[in-house]
């Protein structure tokens, strides 16, 4: 079967020496399509996967006028004539038909669910009504004021038939499968999932259980990225620790390509004489080295071997996950059948002040949502800007975004906040 195509030849080629968060955006959001396949599966199995199909309403939700209370069922036309005052003729409950039309100025005791029955409009709920026994028959006393139509849930108030319930490339939340159960349909077409390979580099990198020698680092970021993997959906192979070796580097990265939608990278990004991804990418497909005019993740590298797309994150693991948050999230879900989607930004007033912040460079600050005296949430920035504190990225809510052109930041200040929520992780 012939594969999709992955990438435009020199898709990420640019001409300029460090790009701006926007413009790296729209290259990406230009240049990257999907790769992978539609399957089917059971729907029980289809929460978080990415939809692969339209799914439009085969009949009504609800199929039929129904009790949305327990309670009498009765025509709104009788109730001046009756005074209120109804015989109960039948009863109707969930899941059994509806008894033959009922006589003018009658009422029917009806449950949660059932259908309506034909000339009825109105339901006065059990708790609000009298009861009375009259000549061994049943009568029902229903109090003045209700409007018609109340508690009566109408025939596809919830869907109408024909209606587009979700589109391709939705990522299926509980509220969506219960949507498409309620159509019928047992099972749901869905994009299957990105292959990625996830590669460390570096001597001094070890894995935790493995002894640490002196200058040695455990390498948190594989958790950390695999981690993030998850959110996306994508299944990941470990290609493990890579020595600084650039024949080990090479024939790794060139053995991944071969069978993964993408290879994701940490560490190794900028050109120095023991970062040898930049070289190997040079020799087996095609790259730019994005110096990105960002903060923390300015040491960047996109590229593509073959069909397969390449990210190179920062070693550090708060570069290594904004940059994978801001970028690499969007590719991968792109990749994976989604939309190119950008977090949504809140407007929050600053805990904090800025007295001086470099120009033409847009900043992200770990931010920390609090409550101040007068009651207002207020965005909080983590004390340290470390890009090595993992301690900032646990206890932060989300991420605050400082524009280009913004050189400092008074208190009070409004500023725009990206939860952490907005970008598929769980709340702190």
């Amino acid at each position: 079967m012939q594969r999709n195509r992955r990438l435009i030849d020199d898709c990420f080629l640019h001409d300029k020496d460090r790009l701006k968060h926007a413009d790296a955006l729209a290259i990406l959001k230009e240049r990257v399509s999907r790769v992978v396949s539609g399957e089917a599966v059971p729907l029980e199995a289809a929460h978080g996967r990415l939809l692969a199909e339209d799914i439009h309403a085969p009949r009504n939700v609800p199929a039929h006028d129904n009790a949305a209370v327990d309670g009498y069922a009765f025509a709104s036309r009788d109730f001046e004539a009756t005074g209120g005052f109804f015989p109960v003729v039948a009863r109707v409950a969930a899941g059994h038909p509806a008894p033959d039309p009922v006589p003018a100025g009658g009422a029917v005791r009806i449950f949660t669910g059932a259908v309506m029955p034909e000339g009825l409009d109105t339901i006065a709920m059990q708790e609000d009504c009298e009861t009375h026994e009259q000549d061994g028959l049943r009568f029902i006393v229903i109090p003045p004021g209700l409007k018609p139509g109340a508690n009566r849930r109408k025939t596809g108030e919830d869907v109408e038939e024909g209606a587009l319930i979700l589109a391709s490339g939705a990522k299926l939340r509980p509220q969506d499968i219960a949507a498409i159960a309620s159509t019928g349909k047992a099972e749901v077409k869905v994009w299957s999932p990105v292959k990625v390979a996830l590669v460390s580099t570096g001597d001094e990198i070890r894995r935790p259980g493995d002894p640490l020698p002196e200058g040695g680092v455990y390498d948190s970021n594989h958790f950390l990225l695999r981690s993030l993997l998850e959110t996306v959906g994508a299944t990941v192979t470990d290609c493990g620790v890579l020595p600084d070796k650039a024949e080990i580097v090479h024939e790794t990265l060139a053995d991944a390509a071969k069978s993964h939608d993408a290879i994701i990278t940490t560490g190794g990004a900028s050109r120095g004489e023991e970062d040898h991804l930049v070289t190997a990418l040079d020799t087996l497909g095609k790259r730019h080295v994005w110096q990105l005019a960002i903060k923390p993740g300015r040491p960047m590298n996109f590229g593509q071997i073959g069909d397969c797309v390449m990210l190179g994150l920062p070693g550090n693991p708060v570069a290594a996950m904004v940059c994978f948050l801001l970028y690499a999230r969007p590719v991968l879900t792109v990749l994976g059948g989604g939309e190119f989607t950008e977090p949504r930004r809140y407007q929050m007033p600053a805990d904090f002040e800025i007295a001086k912040k470099k120009p033409d460079r847009r900043e992200f600050y770990r931010g920390i949502l609090a409550t101040d005296t007068k009651g207002v949430t207020v965005a909080r920035k983590f004390e340290r800007d470390g890009s090595g504190l993992i301690t900032g990225l646990r206890e932060a809510d989300g991420l605050i975004e400082i524009p280009e052109e913004t050189t400092s930041i008074d208190h009070g200040e409004f500023v725009n906040f990206m939860p952490f929520t907005e970008m598929g992780l769980f709340a702190r």
